[in-house]
């Protein structure tokens, strides 16, 4: 299958556009961080992550809706089979809910995996670029941000268990990909082939070589990330839900 939509242009890597959407990061970061330390354990903070849940959610399901438009097709991008496509759920789900296995999932996906979006974006346009461009940069920096506020301003702490949940998620969702790929042709999550523009996977090798590579690189990575937050004073903290995928103390005030 082909798509049957041609693109009209396509971003420039760290292009002005470029820039600009990394310069928003850096300042929402810092701001969302500043934020949640200071409504940390008051009501402010349920009812600001739940609306945030709900926008997230709502602008989720709009992006969907509006790649399934007859306008809009295209079988390397409608489908909501890439590994962000999924990420955008699971970051409403723990803004919404702050179910453990969200919370760790949104930060190994978040702070690894959506990166590579972040930072070396395959921003192509088919219809309406300005809209395109919004949606592409809200959505990954949505990703990248609320695990940033989660750990760094809320204090939730990944836990063992938490990464090992990440990495069953990262390959039960790489099979559905798989299967996408074979039944439509397409290159979700870049098994197929590598990204036609130049990414961090042209650092691991040619396909499928690179795939094994990030594969070893992303489980050392996120271990790496993980041993941090499971030693001192963060391993005495209580675990949050049955799951235990991630530490929080309690603070109510």
């Amino acid at each position: 299958m082909v798509a049957s939509v041609e693109n009209v242009g396509r971003m420039t890597p760290y292009g002005a556009e470029h820039f600009a959407a990394l310069a928003v990061t850096v300042v929402a970061a810092i701001v969302l961080v500043a934020w949640a330390r200071k409504v940390r354990g008051t009501r402010a903070e349920s009812r600001g992550l739940t609306v945030a849940g709900w926008i997230m959610l709502a602008a989720t399901l709009t992006w969907m809706g509006w790649n399934f438009l007859p306008m809009n097709w295209n079988i390397e991008q409608s489908l909501p089979f890439h590994l962000s496509d999924a990420l955008r759920i699971i970051t409403s789900l723990a803004l919404l809910t702050r179910s453990s296995w969200t919370i760790a999932i949104s930060y190994y996906w978040g702070l690894t995996l959506n990166i590579q979006s972040v930072l070396t974006p395959d921003l192509t346009y088919f219809h309406a670029p300005l809209f395109e461009y919004i949606a592409y940069w809200f959505f990954h920096i949505a990703a990248l941000i609320v695990p940033i506020m989660f750990v760094w301003g809320l204090e939730y702490r990944p836990t063992w268990r938490g990464y090992g949940v990440a990495l069953a998620a990262t390959l039960g969702w790489a099979g559905i990909a798989g299967i996408a790929n074979a039944l439509t042709g397409a290159n979700y999550v870049y098994l197929a082939r590598a990204p036609e523009v130049a990414s961090a996977l042209d650092l691991l090798g040619p396909w499928p070589i690179y795939i094994l590579w990030e594969l070893v690189l992303v489980a050392s990575v996120w271990a790496l990330i993980t041993w941090p937050w499971t030693v001192g004073r963060n391993a005495q903290k209580p675990v949050v839900g049955r799951i235990a995928a991630v530490r929080r103390e309690s603070l109510h005030r």
